[in-house]
């Protein structure tokens, strides 16, 4: 009898404590598959990296294991594979199965600490940011330690040292950073008002080959920012300095100097009930910063230490999309010609509700959304001959983008609503792409989509027409969506756009797509075919080229 008391009790012990472990323990699965096949249209399926033959069948896949442990501690891993290979145009370094990430953290009211993997962004991003982004293939998280302290209600202080991960590796430098966030408003006893200061500092040391260097193997880099906020009134301001740094050409360091770099970032805004409106400017100077000085603009995202995404309307429909701008944030000599050190210019964005029971905001009212971009280069005299420039502080050189958008949202009953989309733009070619023989495209781009609820299970019909006309002969698209829900859980759709214009890579052919997904709670299963259009594809102003293909895609998406 006592063995078998002692038996039971072993036994609701590991029940117990099994059980705990589970619950201590979040998974995240996310699996990407595609199958590129041959296209009679657009030719042969290749791999323009042509990492081991062109093999048909690609996979990305994560798993994240988060653990809970001692209340205060987190464990966390994840396994990551590219096999046999990674999708198209993710860099190479993705290569294999391993391990991605891994770090221990310790966190109290006062106090965190990571030892491993962990990410970081001080202020807005102009001088550090790691972050991960699957669908563009970053993840630049540091390897190393970092410390978060916070003394007083008033004083957050962060500390941290780490190389910066580059595939399964790290890269060849150490990345220092110090970082202090003040609440002025807390201090001073504030209560109608917000004032907060933010100064930082982040140092990459990377050792040079090169004899008798003209530059510093530790590139400094400091921030200095403000923000306040009074009612519906905000404004905040950014200012950074980067001590200056080798001239890197197509790849390749010339032992000259650049002058060094600096952003000015100024925001502000305000709002109340049916209306909005903010506002950003930015300059950017050599400001490309990364934690290998020969990654100085790599296709692959790769290596960046800092964040400097495209500050323009991030558009939904695909036509407004195939013109998109990229921050020229880097010094680049193409030829002599082509010379650029950087960009300056900002948008406005504004809202506005027309009340119900006007005449134009009818029985349910109307919405209207106006953007409006500007982006030039930097007005200065630039030297081809000595790769030397003198740039004019709040001069605008050459432009290089603008975008003016409006968009009217109208419902017009409980189940049916309709928005109306115009789009202006400007695109210089040879600066966005680097591309010598690029053209100033002009295009004007409308677009109708009409949304309808039926049925009694969340069913629902969207209809999307899209046409784009552009001054070139190369460019003229029409496109249109249509999805059907036939519940909240089961979606399908199909999409096409088309070329009439005279571009030689896309002229008279069918971009298409039809697919569908399925979810259930946090399970999301999507399938798609059809043919991809080369271009950017583009998560909060940052983008990533892909190249032309078609084929079957897949993801799974789950977290329990």
């Amino acid at each position: 009898m006592k063995r078998l008391v002692q038996v039971l009790v072993f036994c609701f012990v590991i029940n117990q404590v099994s059980a705990q472990l589970i619950d201590n323990l979040r998974v995240g699965l996310e699996s990407n598959m595609a199958w590129y096949n041959d296209d009679k249209r657009t030719g042969p399926f290749f791999d323009t990296e042509n990492r081991d033959g062109d093999e048909h069948l690609r996979f990305n896949t994560y798993l994240k294991l988060d653990y809970n442990f001692l209340e205060n501690f987190t464990a966390t891993v994840q396994v990551e594979s590219y096999e046999p290979l990674a999708l198209l145009n993710y860099s190479p370094n993705f290569d294999g199965t391993n391990l991605g990430i891994y770090s221990l953290n310790y966190q109290d009211s006062k106090l965190e600490v990571n030892a491993g993997h962990y990410y970081e962004q001080f202020g807005s991003g102009l001088i550090l940011r790691n972050w991960e982004d699957r669908q563009l293939g970053i993840n630049n998280a540091l390897l190393g330690g970092r410390i978060k302290y916070t003394p007083f209600d008033f004083l957050a202080l962060t500390a941290l040292y780490g190389q910066q991960r580059v595939g399964f590796e790290t890269a060849d430098s150490d990345i220092y950073g110090f970082n202090t966030e003040i609440d002025v408003s807390s201090i001073l006893n504030l209560e109608e008002s917000s004032i907060n200061l933010g100064f930082s500092y982040v140092g990459r040391n990377q050792e040079t080959d090169i004899e008798d260097p003209n530059f510093d193997e530790l590139t400094n880099a400091f921030s200095g920012r403000i923000d306040f906020s009074k009612g519906s009134f905000y404004a905040n301001a950014e200012y950074v300095t980067k001590s200056d740094d080798v001239f890197v050409f197509e790849g390749q360091l010339l032992n000259t100097s650049v002058n060094p770099g600096n952003a000015l970032l100024f925001n502000t805004g305000f709002s109340k009930k049916g209306f909005g409106l903010d506002a950003t400017f930015r300059r950017l100077e050599n400001m490309g910063f990364y934690s290998e000085r020969e990654k100085t603009g790599n296709v692959f995202l790769e290596n960046n230490i800092n964040f400097n995404p495209g500050l323009t309307k991030q558009h939904d429909y695909l036509l407004t999309n195939i013109f998109v701008y990229q921050a020229q944030a880097e010094v680049r000599f193409v030829d002599p010609q082509a010379t650029e050190a950087g960009e300056i210019g900002g948008q406005v964005d504004i809202f506005y509700n027309i009340k119900k029971g006007t005449a134009l905001g009818g029985k349910y009212g109307t919405k209207l959304a106006f953007n409006a971009s500007y982006w030039a280069g930097l007005k200065g005299d630039y030297n081809f001959a000595d790769l030397s420039y003198d740039v004019d502080f709040m001069g605008f050189g050459d432009k290089y983008f603008s975008d003016i958008s409006l968009e009217i949202r109208k419902k017009w009953n409980k189940k049916w609503n309709s928005i109306f989309y115009y789009v202006n733009q400007y695109y210089n070619q040879r600066t966005i792409e680097d591309r010598p023989t690029g053209e100033i495209i002009k295009t004007n781009i409308i677009v109708g989509e009409t949304f309808y609820k039926f049925g009694r299970i969340g069913q629902s019909v969207r209809l999307e027409l899209q046409r784009l006309w552009s001054n070139s002969d190369n460019h003229n698209w029409v496109g249109g969506t249509l999805e059907y829900n036939l519940s909240p859980r089961l979606a399908f759709y199909v999409n096409d756009i088309y070329n009439s214009g005279d571009d030689s890579s896309t002229s008279e052919n069918h971009y298409y797509n039809f697919g569908g997904s399925f979810t259930k709670g946090s399970t999301r299963v999507s399938l798609n075919y059809g043919r991809q259009r080369a271009g950017l594809v583009c998560v909060g102003g940052v983008c990533r080229f892909v190249p032309e293909a078609t084929g079957l895609s897949a993801s799974v998406l789950m977290n329990f």
